[in-house]
């Protein structure tokens, strides 16, 4: 037994209704109360009815009585207000620090077995997710509407993060983008390095070379380590030399070469390519941050990220490496991810900040107007009948499985609360 398990039952009411103390008295729950994640008695504010008579106050669960003990809750004024003890076994009479002892409420018989059971065997899964041989039987409205929460979980959470960069900045919302564009450029196995880059060169150095792509390619190779050799190729050289000035200029240092990874990748992602096409994107849209938030069509937002490499990476993947002609232009997919991880929770932070819903709901519009992410997750959701439709889908089954599934919290999703009363299947895979 777990406490975690007991607060869902007294949560949900999941017990026989006809309830009596240990003393004999009759009990019925009015209100189970407000459950509380901090410290303090695990429900605020419950109702309950003792006989004839009405008690307000707070409500502490254990699995034994005891526990009352041995978490000093005696010497704690914190739990003078609780009114009663729900635990799964009564194994001590608890009193408050007055000494007066507290209406105790033993659990155990007074729940369905096979709620337990499947608690048990969620926790013991080793499946991909927990509740994958039961799955199928939650229906469809219940599925979409627990969806649609989670898309809105997954805004908020990555609004956070955006916030968190705001205050970094100091609410330069210019440089906050700049900050998470960088980030995003990475693509997962060089956004560290990409972080790193955009922490060691000030975004107002690149304002005052916004006008010229030879500068912006200069200073950004330039502090990303990758001119510090001697070069056969012109333009590597030019870009060194011109480096050389910028840094002396500004007093720049940069970051160590060695961060970057080249092994392993596609050589369209190699990190030179997305560094030539992050100069591209600054280059060509000027006060990118106040045109994103004027624009209100999908379209127009793609088009500020459509980014070609310059001319010498046509023949290119590396400096001094010639290479068969091919354009370097951030492909739809590229294009998509950033629109997904940043211009979405671009908004969604904005219009919190602002008090704005129509710029929420601008990153939620975004989101159902983008294709679904491809990946490994959304295969295997797929696999067991959630099909994402649109990236809004995609993001929200991404996060059920990523901050539900893996780890293991059945008692907050809303499917594993309807599994949880269901029968379970007599084998598990």
């Amino acid at each position: 037994m777990t406490e975690e398990f007991l607060h869902y039952i007294w949560k949900y009411k999941l017990y026989n209704p006809h309830l009596q103390l240990l003393s004999g008295e009759n009990l019925v729950v009015l209100h189970p109360g407000i459950h509380n994640s901090d410290s303090g008695p695990d429900f605020f504010n419950a109702r309950i009815k003792v006989e004839e008579t009405i008690w307000a106050g707070n409500i502490e669960v254990h699995i034994l009585s005891s526990d009352w003990s041995k978490h000093l809750h005696q010497n704690d004024s914190t739990y003078d207000n609780v009114i009663l003890h729900v635990v799964y076994l009564n194994d001590k009479p608890v009193r408050r620090k007055d000494g007066s002892e507290i209406p105790t409420l033993e659990l155990q018989g007074l729940f369905q077995e096979d709620t337990w059971q499947n608690y048990l065997h969620f926790m013991q899964s080793h499946q991909w997710i927990p509740c994958q041989s039961m799955i199928h039987k939650t229906n469809e409205f219940i599925r979409n509407t627990w969806l649609d929460r989670l898309l809105v979980e997954r805004l908020e959470r990555k609004a956070l993060e955006v916030h968190e960069v705001l205050g970094f900045t100091q609410n330069d919302w210019s440089k906050t983008f700049y900050c998470l564009l960088a980030r995003n450029m990475g693509f997962k196995l060089n956004n560290q390095a990409f972080e790193m880059l955009a922490q060691s060169l000030p975004y107002v150095y690149l304002l005052k070379n916004s006008d010229n792509l030879f500068q912006l390619e200069a200073i950004i190779f330039g502090q990303s380590g990758l001119l510090n050799k001697n070069f056969k190729d012109d333009y590597p050289a030019r870009l060194k030399n011109e480096y050389d000035f910028l840094r002396k200029k500004y007093q720049l240092t940069p970051i160590n070469p060695e961060v970057w990874k080249f092994m392993r990748i596609h050589p369209g992602n190699f990190p030179t390519i997305r560094l030539a096409q992050f100069a591209a994107i600054i280059f060509h849209s000027k006060a990118l941050i106040d045109r994103l938030f004027e624009i209100l069509d999908e379209p127009s937002v793609r088009k500020l990220f459509v980014a070609e490499a310059s001319e010498y990476w046509e023949n290119h993947y590396r400096f001094d490496q010639e290479s068969p002609p091919s354009r370097k232009s951030l492909g739809e997919f590229s294009v998509d991810l950033l629109l997904i991880n940043l211009v979405a929770p671009i908004f969604a932070a904005y219009g919190q900040h602002k008090g704005n819903t129509e710029m929420i709901e601008k990153a939620v519009d975004l989101l159902m107007l983008l294709k679904p992410e491809n990946n490994t997750f959304t295969r295997k959701w797929a696999e067991l009948g959630f099909k994402a439709n649109n990236a809004a889908s995609s993001q929200s089954l991404l996060e059920l499985k990523t901050h539900y599934c893996e780890k293991k919290k059945c008692l907050s999703c809303t499917l594993g609360n309807t599994l949880l009363n269901i029968p379970y299947p007599d084998t598990m895979n």
